[in-house]
């Protein structure tokens, strides 16, 4: 599924390369696959709290990936940013559901959700190479072999569905079963402050994703390979930090690990921003970690201040909160066609520290205030 989420970003700089796009374009196409999956994620949250939707693990990987593999085909704009919302929609009826699963699979635990994101993280760390391997052969007509992994990914779904034992009860639409408890508290205000963190995250994270391929290539006079290779260390550093992120939360409690990982994202971002030449890579591998620890952790803290509602708290911690990053994206690239692209990324660096006092004054799910 994330290899589709991830390759959107991957491919803005080909089509500002085959097809010419500003960045203003180029960010539109990041907008149109983000905007469905922000608004809708937290209803199909809102119904996998009623009902248990295993079916739509298979169905929305397949949405999602015909939607990348559509988006080579043919030069009108509009028809590619049809397919890319398409794809948006798959993401966004994917997550709650697959959350909700994931969540019932490991008990609760941190690291079991640590690992549940790490998939995902390395899907999104896949991209970029793929789509360089696919479009670098064949150019952006070669888009459809891209649906080939959500082939694959549709059929692990089913496999591991069966593994759980999802029996035809279920698949008809029964209640959902959550490992949470049912009659907890909702605790709205906590949440709304979490969820207002991810926001900034999100702008940063989907930011740095639609145009770090772009930047790097500015900033080392390297090639469209020395940009691909920042997007991947941007991509698999999530992979390292969201595990890392599941342990230390477990020595060291959510709250603390999360404000911490905030706190590193502002000076890693600054170097992503303001550091030229090679080192610029090891900003990216630091701003990957700070971006990424806490992504597992704000699920799992999202569904505990939310224990009635599992499936709306996961609809927007891993949709509405996390995707609406890319309603920013027009913005930072009608910017960058004014002005520079270094000048529209600087004001990323600010926004993890808005995020770091937005978590402040939170305190673990269940403690006295």
């Amino acid at each position: 599924m994330d290899v589709h989420q991830g390759a959107v970003a991957a491919l803005v700089p080909y089509f500002v390369a085959e097809r010419a796009y500003t960045y203003a374009a180029a960010s539109g196409i990041v907008l149109a696959a983000s905007l469905l999956s922000s608004v809708i994620q937290p209803l199909f949250g809102a119904l996998t709290d009623r009902w248990a939707m295993p079916w739509l693990l298979p169905v929305s990987t397949l949405a999602a990936g015909a939607g990348v593999a559509l988006s080579g085909v043919g030069d009108s704009y509009a028809l590619t940013l049809a397919a890319v919302a398409v794809s948006g929609v798959g993401v966004a009826a994917y997550h709650p559901e697959a959350a909700r699963v994931a969540r019932r699979a490991g008990g609760g635990r941190h690291t079991a959700m640590a690992w549940f994101s790490l998939g995902g993280n390395l899907g999104f760390a896949a991209a970029p190479l793929l789509v360089s391997a696919v479009i670098a052969a064949g150019g952006l007509g070669a888009s459809p072999l891209l649906v080939v992994p959500a082939l694959a990914g549709a059929v692990l779904c089913l496999l591991a569905l069966r593994q759980l034992g999802t029996d035809a009860h279920q698949l008809a639409g029964a209640p959902a079963k959550v490992v949470t408890d049912r009659a907890g508290h909702d605790d709205w205000g906590s949440f709304l402050k979490l969820s207002g963190a991810i926001v900034c995250r999100s702008v940063v994270f989907v930011g740095l994703s639609a145009f770090i391929s772009l930047y790097v290539r500015e900033r080392t006079a390297g090639g469209t390979a020395a940009g691909t290779a920042a997007l991947s260390v941007l991509y698999l550093g999530g992979a390292v930090g969201t595990v890392a992120g599941g342990r230390l939360a477990e020595r060291y409690g959510r709250i603390r690990v999360v404000r911490w990982s905030y706190a590193l994202s502002v000076l890693a971002v600054a170097g992503v921003v303001l550091v030229p030449g090679p080192p610029l890579y090891l900003f990216v591998a630091l701003t990957s970690a700070g971006l990424y620890v806490p992504f597992s952790l704000h699920i799992t803290l999202g569904q505990d201040y939310l224990p009635r509602r599992v499936g709306t708290a996961s609809g927007v911690t891993l949709g509405l909160a996390v995707s609406v990053g890319g309603l920013a994206s027009p913005l930072i690239g009608t910017l960058a066609d004014a002005t520079s692209l270094r000048t529209a990324l600087t004001p990323l660096i600010v926004l993890p520290a808005v995020g770091w006092l937005f978590l402040r004054t939170l305190r673990e799910p269940g403690s006295a205030a």
